[in-house]
Formats: C-alpha cells, sequence, structure tokens
C-alpha cells in the first residue's frame, strides 16, 4: 500500500469511527477537517472504500434516495450507500492509532494522525509528535548548511525563498517543544490536566 492510499485509509476510518457517513459527506469530511486532502483526487476514494469494504473493515447500507444532485454517491446511483466501520474496522483503526514508525512522522501523515490525537493514548501522542520534532531538526540542519555553502551563488528573491523555508520549518519546531512540554505536564488543549484513558492509575478525580 503506497503511502498516500495508507493516510486516506487511516483518515477515512477515523472519520467513520465518529458516525456512519455516505460518499458525499465523507468526502467533505476529508476536505474540510483534514487539510492534507484538500487537493486529493475524489477518484481515490471511491476505490479506498470499496476495498476497505472488502477488507471486512466498513459495511454499506443503502439509504433513501438523494434530494440534492450534488450529494449523489460515488457510484452515481440515486440511493445513498453509507459506509459504517464494523467491529474488525475499530480493531483495524486502533492498530493504526497506535502505530508510532516514521510514517507518522512525515509532512503528509503527520497532520491527519494529530487531527485524531484525541482518540490517542498519551504514550503515542508523544512519541509521534517527539519523531515529528526530530525529523525537523534533521530538515532544519541540512537546510542551514546549505544555505551557508550557497547564499553567495544566489540572488536575493531565491535566498528569501529559502529564509521563509527556514522559518516556517523552526516555527513548527517551537509549536511541538510547546505540545511536548504540554504532554510531559499532562494538560490537554484547554490548559487543564488531562487524565489519559489508557493508563488506569492515572484518575483525576481523586
Amino acid at each position: 500500500m503506497s503511502r498516500r492510499s495508507g493516510v486516506l485509509e487511516f483518515a477515512v476510518l477515523g472519520l467513520l469511527r465518529e458516525s456512519p457517513m455516505h460518499g458525499y459527506e465523507l468526502r467533505k469530511r476529508l476536505n474540510t477537517s483534514l487539510g492534507v486532502f484538500r487537493a486529493f483526487s475524489y477518484g481515490s476514494l471511491y476505490p479506498c472504500l470499496k476495498a476497505l469494504v472488502q477488507q471486512g473493515w466498513l459495511a454499506e447500507e443503502t439509504g433513501r434516495a438523494v434530494d440534492d444532485p450534488r450529494a449523489t454517491p460515488l457510484s452515481n446511483r440515486r440511493a445513498k450507500i453509507v459506509y459504517r466501520l464494523t467491529a474488525d474496522g475499530k480493531e483495524r483503526f486502533e492498530e493504526l492509532l497506535g502505530q508510532t514508525g516514521p510514517d507518522a512522522w512525515e509532512d503528509e501523515h503527520f497532520g491527519v494522525r494529530f487531527a485524531f490525537f484525541g482518540q490517542t493514548s498519551r504514550d503515542v501522542r508523544m512519541r509521534v509528535l517527539e519523531g515529528r520534532r526530530s525529523r525537523l531538526e534533521e530538515r532544519l540542519a541540512k537546510m542551514r548548511a546549505s544555505m551557508a555553502r550557497t547564499r553567495e551563488k544566489l540572488d536575493a528573491y531565491t535566498l528569501e525563498l529559502q529564509r521563509h523555508g527556514m522559518e516556517s520549518v523552526e516555527r513548527e519546531v517551537r509549536w511541538l517543544n510547546e505540545l511536548i512540554e504540554s504532554e510531559r505536564e499532562g494538560r490537554d488543549r484547554g490548559g487543564a490536566r488531562e487524565r489519559d484513558p489508557s493508563d488506569p492509575s492515572d484518575d483525576t478525580t481523586t
């Protein structure tokens, strides 16, 4: 499975874990909630859904006729095909949610993984955040070395573009540092101490 199809599989399973949806709703959520899919081809969604159905991770249910012609399902039939996560699909999503390898740190996958951090255990969040930070620090070091070597050969606009790229990476590293510090202190995004659902001993109500 390619990296692109892998991240699409993860996103589809994650969104359907929240509630069943038909194809039109799902592709809207992919675009509005998960910015990494703004430029993806809708033609890749239907094969992904079919593959997940064949794997037994999704079930298809036929709904009532579609009133809005813009909401026609991807199969171009008048009835809605509603996709629902199966028990095996939930297990598959939990398996993907717990993965912390290099794919979780890359540009294309990290944003989607971060969108589902609310469903992710703290130890996994920490490993993904630290992995992402490490990857960006490596990238930043290479960018600085490249700029030092080529500075005298670049025109002002190319140099400014490289500087802009470096500043973007530096901002993300600072943001990751803040997130990692918050995770270490056990704070949620609102500032309160967070209870980790994966740790039964971490009970803030006692």
